[in-house]
Parts: C-alpha cells; structure tokens; sequence
C-alpha cells in the first residue's frame, strides 16, 4: 500500500490515493488541482524520509468544494459582575480528493 504524510494547512495528513481530507482554506476553486508538500512516502516496505528524495514525489490533489466547519460557540462568564460574552466562529475548509502520488 502507497500513502503519504504531506504537509496541509499547518498540519500534518496520512493521504493515499483516492482519499478525501479536509484541510484549511487553500486559495483555489472546486474542480481545480493542487499540490501537497510531502514529508514521508510509504511504498510497501519502503519508507523514503530525506528531503533530496522528496523533493522528485508529487501529490496531487483536485478541490472538491469549499466549505466551512461547524460553529463553536465561545462564551465568557464573571461571576458577581454581570458580565457575560457570547460569541461564535466558522472557520474556512477545503475538502480535497488525492488524485496521484508519484
């Protein structure tokens, strides 16, 4: 089995083709293709880690949509003082499908 660590939106992902991830905002509209940054390559016993290595293998990924993520509700409370602070926030995701990795 071949899979990939690669870099997305200040996190690390474990993608193989044909995946679907979801990955912070990426400037880019659905339908088009992506490259990832690999850190790791997986091909069956063989696990390829130096950077002169991974700098020939490609993952490439096509946008699927963009979206945003559920809504987390932030709430501030002080006891005896009447002050309450309620607020909210959606963050910008992309959800992508891995198409190769070569």
């Amino acid at each position: 089995m071949v899979y990939a660590i690669v870099r997305a939106g200040g996190r690390q992902e474990k993608v193989s083709v044909g995946d679907l991830v979801t990955l912070d905002r990426v400037p880019a509209e659905a339908g088009s293709t992506i490259e990832l940054p690999a850190l790791l390559l997986v091909d069956g016993d063989k696990v390829t880690s130096a950077a002169s290595d991974l700098a020939n293998v490609k993952v490439t990924a096509e946008v699927v949509e963009n979206l945003r993520g559920p809504k987390i509700v932030i709430q501030k409370y002080k006891n005896k003082t009447g002050y309450k602070r309620r607020m909210g926030f959606r963050s910008a995701l992309t959800k992508v499908k891995v198409t190769s990795i070569a």
